[in-house]
Formats: C-alpha cells, sequence, structure tokens
C-alpha cells in the first residue's frame, strides 16, 4: 500500500481563484472589507485585554479611488502587519488570521465581532485586478513592509517608510472590471454589503450645513463645511437592548433598511439570543392584505453585521419570508465565499426559535389590545394562516390569537366561534358546520339567505383559505366547513319550522324532466326544494369537496386529480311563483325561455354569466319585458 501526500500545483491557483473562488466578483470588496474591520476589530481587542498599551485613536477604514491610476484602495489603522506575518497570512493560502487569532484568545473573543474564517477572503482581489499591492506596519515595534504580486504565484516582500500604523491595500483595476473605479458603483456596493459594519467607513467628503444660532437673523445663511462621508451605521438598532429602543427609532430604522418605502410597519419583533446560538434581529410585519405574490427575501442576513445574503430560505421559516428587516448570527454555518448556508442542526434550532418568537409576539399583542389586533387582522393574516399551514408548532400557539372574522365585522378564536353556533349550525350527524364566504359581493344573497335563518358567516376571503379549512378539520373534532354557496347549508338541521313545499308529489315527478330536458348539461343536478318563496327561483351550488379541490389546484395543493369537472347542483325552489308558472305554461317554448331565463338568473348570481350566454341572457331579457 503506498501513502502519501496530494500534491497542488501553485501555479494553478490564481486562475481557479478568478474564477470560481466567488460566484460574484462584486464580493471582492465585501471581503477585503471585512479584513479591514477585523483588523480593526483585533486591535481594539488586544487594548481591552492589555496587550496594546497605545493609543487606539479613530479606528476607521478608507476606501478611495484613483481613476488616473487606475487603482482601488482600502485603508485601515487597525493591527497592522509584520514580515513575519505577511509570510504567514497572505503567502499561505487558505491560512485564516481571524481563526488563529480566536483561537488564540478564545477566552476573551466571544463578543469581539471578528468575521474572517476562511482565509481565501484577501486573493478574491484577483478577480477584478491584475496586480495588488500591500503597504502594512504592525501596531508592534517592527518596521513596515510592502508586498506587491502580479496575479501570478510570484510576489516581493521588501521594506517601506509607512509610518502610521494599519494596512492599505491596493488594486490595480483591470480593463475587464473598470466598473470598479467608477464612484457611483463602489458606493452601491459599500451601501448593499458594509451598510452596518462595526467600524466606520469613509468614502470621500461631502458638504454639511452647520447649525445656525439661536439669535441668528432671519435672513442669516447657514455656513457649510466639508466632513468625512461615513457611508455606514456601526452600531444599528439590532446590537441595542429593546428597552433602550423607542417606537420610532425602530421605525426610523425600517427606514434606514427600505429608504424607498413608504408605508409604515404594523408592528416589530426584536430578537435577542445567545444561548445555544448566538442571533440578534429585528422583523417587522408590513401591511399585506391577501397578497401571496408580495416580493419576497426582503430579510437581509447578516454575519457580525457583513450582509451575506437576502435569500434566508432555512433560517426563517417560509411562512416569514413574507416579512420584512434583519437577522445577525455568526452560528449560522456558511460556505466559503458567505453566500450560501450549509446543512447545520443549528439551522433548524434558529428556525424553531424565530418560529416561537413570532408566535409570542403575536399572542401578546393579541392579549394587550385586542381592539388594535382585530383592527389590524386583515394585514397579518396571510402571514398567521400561511404559517399554520406549514408550521405545526406555530398551529398549536396560534389557537390562543388566530381570528375569524364574520361577515358582519365581528372577530372570534376558534374557541369562541364554537361556543357561538353550537345551538344553531350542527348536521343530522350533530357535527358543527361552519359556513364562510370568501367574496361579500359575489356572495351576497346566499349570505342573506343564511343569516335570514339565523347562521353565523366567516369571511374567510384569504387565497389559501381552502388549504387551512383542511387543515383544522383534520385536527378539530366534530368540525366541518362549508361555503355559504355550497350544497353542504342544506345539511344544517333548521332552525325554525320546515318549509313545506307548494307542489304535490305529483307535480314535482312531472316537472323534474321539464327542466331535465331543457337543462341538458350534465355538469348540472337537478334537485327540487321547498325554500322560501321570496328568495330565487333557481339557486346554483357546487359540491363542497369538488369546490374546495379546484381551489386548492389553483393555490398548488389537490394532488395528482388533473383537471377536475364543472359539478353543481341546480336547487329548484317548489314554492316560487316563477316555479309554478314554469309548470303550468302550455307553450313548450315558453316554458323553455323560462327556464333557460331562471339557470341564467342563478348562474348570474354566481357570476359565472358571461360572453355569448351573457349577451343571449341581455336580448332574453328585453324579450320578457316587451
Amino acid at each position: 500500500m503506498a501513502t502519501g501526500k496530494i500534491n497542488v500545483a501553485v501555479e494553478n491557483i490564481f486562475p481557479l481563484i478568478k474564477k470560481f473562488l466567488y460566484s460574484d466578483h462584486e464580493i471582492f470588496l465585501r471581503e477585503l472589507i471585512s479584513n479591514a474591520t477585523d483588523a480593526c476589530s483585533k486591535l481594539q481587542h488586544l487594548s481591552s485585554v492589555g496587550e496594546y498599551k497605545g493609543e487606539l485613536g479613530d479606528l476607521q477604514l478608507e476606501v478611495k479611488i484613483d481613476k488616473k491610476a487606475k487603482t482601488l484602495h482600502i485603508i485601515d489603522n487597525g493591527i497592522g502587519m509584520t514580515e513575519e506575518e505577511v509570510q504567514k497570512y497572505i503567502n499561505e493560502v487558505a491560512f485564516s488570521g481571524a481563526e488563529e487569532f480566536l483561537e488564540k484568545y478564545k477566552d476573551s473573543t466571544k463578543d469581539s465581532g471578528i468575521i474572517g474564517h476562511f482565509g481565501l477572503g484577501f486573493y478574491s482581489a484577483f478577480m477584478v485586478a491584475d496586480k495588488v499591492e500591500i503597504f502594512t506596519k504592525s501596531y508592534k515595534d517592527a518596521a513596515a513592509v510592502h508586498w506587491s504580486c502580479d496575479g501570478s504565484p510570484a510576489y516581493t516582500l521588501e521594506p517601506t517608510d509607512k509610518l502610521e500604523r494599519g494596512t492599505e491595500i491596493v488594486l490595480h483595476i483591470t480593463k475587464d472590471d473598470k466598473e470598479f473605479l467608477e464612484e457611483a458603483r463602489i458606493r452601491e456596493l459599500l451601501v448593499k454589503y458594509n451598510k452596518f459594519m462595526p467600524v466606520p467607513i469613509k468614502f470621500g467628503t461631502k458638504e454639511e450645513s452647520l447649525p445656525l444660532p439661536e439669535d441668528a437673523p432671519e435672513d442669516a445663511t447657514a455656513e457649510t463645511v466639508t466632513v468625512d462621508d461615513i457611508i455606514n451605521n456601526p452600531s444599528p438598532a439590532w446590537n441595542k437592548k429593546p428597552a433602550d429602543l423607542k417606537e420610532e427609532d425602530y421605525k426610523a430604522f425600517y427606514r434606514e433598511l427600505y429608504p424607498m418605502q413608504f408605508e409604515e410597519p404594523l408592528f416589530n419583533i426584536h430578537l435577542n439570543v445567545d444561548y445555544p446560538f448566538n442571533l440578534t434581529g429585528i422583523l417587522y410585519f408590513p401591511k399585506l392584505n391577501n397578497d401571496l405574490n408580495i416580493q419576497k427575501d426582503r430579510i437581509q442576513l447578516y454575519q457580525n453585521q457583513v450582509f451575506v445574503t437576502d435569500n434566508v430560505e432555512g433560517i426563517v421559516p417560509e411562512f416569514l419570508t413574507l416579512l420584512r428587516g434583519v437577522i445577525d448570527s455568526p452560528d449560522i454555518p456558511l460556505n466559503v465565499s458567505r453566500s450560501y448556508l450549509q446543512a447545520d442542526g443549528a439551522v433548524k434550532k434558529i428556525s424553531n426559535y424565530i418560529t416561537r418568537k413570532v408566535a409570542d409576539k403575536l399572542n401578546s399583542l393579541f392579549k394587550k389590545d385586542r381592539e388594535a389586533f382585530e383592527a389590524k387582522w386583515n394585514d397579518i393574516k396571510v402571514v398567521i394562516e400561511y404559517g399554520m399551514l406549514s408550521e405545526e408548532k406555530f398551529f398549536e400557539k396560534a389557537d390562543k390569537f388566530a381570528l375569524y372574522p364574520t361577515t358582519d365585522g365581528s372577530y372570534y378564536t376558534f374557541e369562541e366561534l364554537q361556543e357561538a353556533i353550537k345551538d344553531a349550525q350542527t348536521d343530522k350527524e350533530d357535527k358543527l358546520v361552519i359556513l364562510y364566504a370568501s367574496d361579500v359581493e359575489e356572495q351576497h344573497s346566499y349570505i342573506t339567505a343564511a343569516k335570514d335563518k339565523g347562521y353565523q358567516v366567516l369571511l374567510l376571503d384569504s387565497p389559501i383559505v381552502s388549504h387551512l379549512i383542511q387543515k383544522l378539520e383534520s385536527s378539530k373534532e366534530n368540525i366541518s366547513f362549508a361555503r355559504v354557496d355550497g350544497d353542504a347549508i342544506e345539511n344544517l338541521i333548521k332552525k325554525d319550522t320546515p318549509t313545506v313545499s307548494k307542489l304535490s308529489e305529483e307535480e314535482k315527478e312531472k316537472l323534474k324532466p321539464m327542466l331535465e330536458d331543457v337543462i341538458q348539461d350534465q355538469k348540472y343536478s337537478v334537485q327540487l326544494e321547498a325554500m322560501d318563496s321570496q328568495g330565487m327561483p333557481f339557486v346554483l351550488t357546487q359540491p363542497e369537496f369538488m369546490r374546495r379541490m379546484k381551489d386548492m389546484q389553483q393555490t398548488g395543493g389537490g394532488g395528482m386529480m388533473g383537471n377536475l369537472p364543472e359539478m353543481y347542483t341546480l336547487l329548484v325552489n317548489t314554492n316560487h311563483e316563477l316555479v309554478g308558472q314554469i309548470l303550468n305554461t302550455r307553450t313548450a317554448k315558453k316554458r323553455e325561455r323560462l327556464i333557460r331565463q331562471a339557470l341564467d338568473l342563478a348562474k348570474l348570481s354566481q357570476n359565472q354569466l358571461k360572453g355569448e350566454a351573457l349577451t343571449a341572457f341581455i336580448q332574453r331579457s328585453i324579450e320578457l319585458i316587451k
């Protein structure tokens, strides 16, 4: 058996780095800024533990463009490097100085904010530069050095006359990447990736007006001064304690995150946990209404204040991706480019924590001010109903605060709803039947008829209601849901005396084939019912199961059932005057016209009369008026 070590050809490393290290070349700036931030954080930590006795000064990063020289500069006044450290951290590919530092000071660096892990971030510079230089001077009493490399394995390392502590990295930008010499492009990247870095980042200067003194004349002009343009907020709201923040602070931070979003969020949830993992963040509930197609991926993921991605799938439960805000955790495992999540048990724990925290917040808001919670319900119900469908633990907690509004504007919890309908809405099997409408306007006549009989009708109009009621029926005992225009309503036990048909059995047997001869469409099943004489002559209902399956298919459910056929029950009101006329009309042509008119009226009430059929109905109506 032969053993040995795999040999890596050094001359092949740089082409691979240039092409494959990161999926997006713009990442180079994030990585270099992260390294510079680490340099400052390390020095700050050494000062705090007494290993650095000198003056820290104002720790700061600076990014500069020299278009004439075609160079981009990243400068920090952090820890710097000695010649030996350059040899170790720069010339040994994938040796992480951050990892070594964290290991050395592991007992005191828990909250140091050190970012780097893999030791490859620096080499991302070669994706956009054909030459990279480092000018660095350590905080130690050592000579400054200059390192230079043209993208080949060869480099130079020599003394330099740099006097100030820290590191300056100079990128000689390639012809193909000259976009990174444009101020607007660099500013865009700094704001995208480094907006909340813990160390101030200077990028040029700006003019600011000084405040006028209180006794200044009315026509006085404010004096302007030139100041450093600091493009980041080193102390974002999510890193502060909730007790130190007011409602206006949360709203101001929301505007900072989403400057083009003019509508205020409904409320926020501040996340803060340090065991068994570290996670901070703020989630905001925007106004969602019934729109499931609202833009997702608005929650930003950070790692030690470095932007990673706005695709938080896996960390944030899917139903909460409709929210907005920030999550920051050093414990979320990422691959070398920090761009994709790796499978890890910690991610599931984080997801469960966020679910529980959101549920607890909603329950708290409900108990604290139910009236205000009810007023927000239509704007947040899609998130809650989506969560009830997709997360079992959230479903269990939601029982305390999920609301079921009626068409009259009342709101019930599920327990309250059961109590309200238990004496009025049971079927022949003594099961509670919960009636609901999905559109108040389209189903108005059905809602009115149900309310006239003393039934409560819920308004469940979200796009996932069919899925939700399936879930509720399977998890609650002795409960079923029926849409108010469905056929299940006829199975309810009437509160009052059952209506007696005006037609005899013999007349019914004569009437039914008359109707079926005209209505030959197989999707209609004719059923004679004794109903209120003031109601509709014909009423269309759809089997609850069939209608629900079709609704679920439209929102991604319903299994592999293919295209379900249209099926309706045509309830013919034997007590209606028009039905009596149909029975007693001697002319077949007139009878057919009356039947078609009554059927079209039923279709019209269901918003099913369109196109050629609607035109025919209008023409027939004119003839009948004549």
